[in-house]
């Protein structure tokens, strides 16, 4: 198994930072499409759909996204909520960042 690398580590971690900031950036983009009484409405929209897609991800997506695989099609839910997620790389993807890192991004 390979080490984890500080400097894979930080380019991932900076660029997990760099899509999570897409999101206001977006939302000030979607308002400056719409009339200034819908403003408000449309960037709560996009906070409020960070906030639920970041949890579905943590809850089932990632597992069915990377998870062991049924009949090589999508992942199981051997990983629900991050369970069995920790600091050590995965011996399948990302071998020099942790397993949660990888997660993140």
């Amino acid at each position: 198994m390979a080490q984890i690398q500080a400097a894979d580590t930080a380019f991932i971690l900076i660029s997990a930072a760099l899509v999570l900031l897409m999101t206001p950036g977006l939302a000030i983009f979607y308002a400056g499409m719409v009339r200034s009484k819908n403003v408000l409405g449309t960037i709560m929209q996009s906070i409020i759909l960070i906030s639920v897609i970041s949890l579905e991800w943590v809850y089932i997506g990632y597992s069915m996204s990377f998870g062991p695989d049924v009949f090589g099609v999508i992942g199981n839910f051997s990983w629900f909520g991050l369970k069995g997620i920790g600091a050590a790389p995965s011996v399948t993807y990302a071998t020099t960042i942790p397993h949660s890192v990888f997660m993140i991004f």
